[in-house]
C-alpha cells in the first residue's frame, strides 16, 4: 500500500462516505489501483453508495477477497457481511479493532497505490486502530461542514491527528452551499468559509469547498458514484480539486514551474504537443490535432514532426493513444490532475504550463534548456 488516506471528521452527518468514495473512484478513474475500506461498522454506508449493497463475499486460499467496483478499485465493508439490514452490529472496541486488523492482514488487496478508509465520526476505536495499524505514513482527510458546530468537533480530529503524529494531508468542507441546479447560483444554508478559516487556524491545507446538490444525493442512493455519473459538473470538478494534492503527493503529477530541465538520454525522444491552428493549444484534451515531434537528444535536433488527429475525447483514450504511438513524453499548456495521472501509468512524462510557439520551437527550447513552464492553465 504506497499511500494510505483515512477519510474521518470529528462530526457526524458530513457526508464524509460520500466524500470517502468520491475520491476513491477519482483516484480509481485517473489509473490508480486503490482499496477502499470501510470501517463504520454500526453505519457502512460504502455498499450503498458504490451500488455494492447485493455484493457477496468470496474466498481464496483462505484470504477474503475485496468486492470489485471496477478494474482498479476494489472494495471491503463490514456491511457485506450483514445481509439482513435489520441487523445492528453491537460489538465493543477490543471487538472492532480485531475486524479491522482482519480488513488490513487477511484480505487480498494485491499492491495499491491508495488505500483510502473510511472511518465513523469521532476519535475513538475505529479511527484510533486504523492510525495505528496503518502507521504514522497514513494521512488524514478531514471532512467539516461550514456551520460552528461542526467546526468545533472537527478542529479535536486535527487534534487527534498530532497526538498520533500523522500528517492531515488536508480539510474538505463539504455542503459548503446548495447549488441550484438551474443557474448553479450556491446558496450558503451552513453558513460560509468555516472549514477555510478552520484549516487557516490550524495551519494545515485547504482542499476545497463541494457544494451539495439534489441530484448528488439521489446518486448515492441509486449507488451512482457523482464524480463518475456527471464527470462535468462544478461539483466533480470541486472534489477533483480535493483529489489533486492526493495524486502531487503520490508523484504522478508535474506542476513545476520555472525553466524545465533539459533531457538526461542521449538518443532519439518521442514528444507529443497538442495543437490548435498549427500552434500549441492550452487545453490538450480538446485539441484538432497533436504533433508528434522525434528529437535527437544527443546532438539537439529535431529530425521529424508529424501531425495527427486524436480519437475522440473520453477519460483514458488519449493516453493509451499516445503510447501506441510511441510517445515518451507530453508538452502542454494545460491537463487536468486525472489525466496526467493516467500519462504517467502509461509511462509517458508530462510537463504543463507550456506558452504558445511551433511544435518545433518548443522542443528545440527545451533540448537547449531555455524552455520556461508556467502555471498549468487547466485546473479540470
Amino acid at each position: 500500500m504506497r499511500n494510505k488516506v483515512v477519510v474521518m471528521s470529528g462530526k457526524g452527518g458530513v457526508g464524509k462516505s460520500t466524500i470517502a468514495a468520491n475520491i476513491a473512484v477519482s483516484l480509481a478513474l485517473a489509473g490508480q489501483k486503490v482499496g477502499l475500506l470501510d470501517v463504520d461498522v454500526h453505519g457502512p454506508s460504502i455498499p450503498r453508495l458504490l451500488g455494492l449493497d447485493k455484493a457477496e463475499i468470496q474466498m481464496q486460499e483462505r484470504a477474503l477477497l475485496p468486492v470489485p467496483w471496477n478494474a482498479n478499485l476494489s472494495v471491503m465493508s463490514v456491511g457485506f457481511f450483514i445481509p439482513d439490514p435489520e441487523q445492528a452490529v453491537i460489538w465493543r472496541g477490543p471487538v472492532k479493532m480485531g475486524f479491522i486488523r482482519q480488513m488490513l492482514s487477511e484480505v487480498a488487496w494485491g499492491e495499491l497505490d491508495f488505500l483510502v478508509v473510511d472511518c465513523p465520526p469521532g476519535t475513538g476505536d475505529e479511527p484510533l486502530s486504523v492510525m495505528q495499524l496503518l502507521g504514522q505514513d497514513a494521512r488524514a482527510v478531514i471532512v467539516t461542514t461550514p456551520q460552528a458546530v461542526a467546526i468545533d468537533d472537527v478542529r479535536r480530529s486535527i487534534g487527534f491527528c498530532r497526538e498520533l503524529g500523522n500528517p492531515v494531508a488536508g480539510l474538505v468542507e463539504n455542503m459548503s452551499g446548495f447549488m441550484c441546479p438551474q443557474c448553479e447560483h450556491i446558496e450558503p444554508l451552513f453558513g460560509k468559509g468555516g472549514g477555510e478559516e478552520l484549516a487557516k487556524e490550524m495551519n494545515i491545507p485547504f482542499l476545497g469547498a463541494v457544494p451539495a446538490t439534489a441530484q448528488m444525493s439521489r446518486c448515492g442512493d441509486k449507488g451512482l458514484v457523482f464524480v463518475q455519473a456527471q464527470p462535468e459538473s462544478p461539483v466533480a470538478d470541486a472534489i477533483g480539486r480535493v483529489v489533486k494534492p492526493l495524486l502531487a503527493h503520490a508523484g504522478t503529477l508535474q506542476e513545476k514551474t520555472g525553466v524545465v530541465p533539459a533531457p538526461e538520454v542521449n538518443g532519439q525522444l518521442r514528444i507529443a504537443l497538442p495543437l490548435a491552428n498549427g500552434s500549441l493549444c492550452q487545453h490538450f484534451g480538446h485539441c484538432e490535432q497533436f504533433a508528434i515531434v522525434t528529437a535527437d537528444t544527443a546532438a539537439k535536433t529535431v529530425l521529424e514532426t508529424v501531425n495527427v488527429t486524436p480519437p475522440p475525447h473520453e477519460p483514458g483514450v488519449l493516453p493509451r493513444f499516445l503510447s501506441e504511438q510511441g510517445v515518451h513524453m507530453v508538452l502542454a499548456g494545460g491537463m487536468g490532475a486525472r489525466a496526467q495521472s493516467l500519462f504517467t501509468g502509461h509511462g509517458i512524462n508530462v510537463v504543463t504550463g507550456i506558452q504558445g510557439g511551433t511544435p518545433d520551437e518548443v522542443v528545440s527550447a527545451w533540448m537547449q534548456g531555455t524552455l520556461t513552464a508556467g502555471a498549468n492553465t487547466c485546473d479540470h
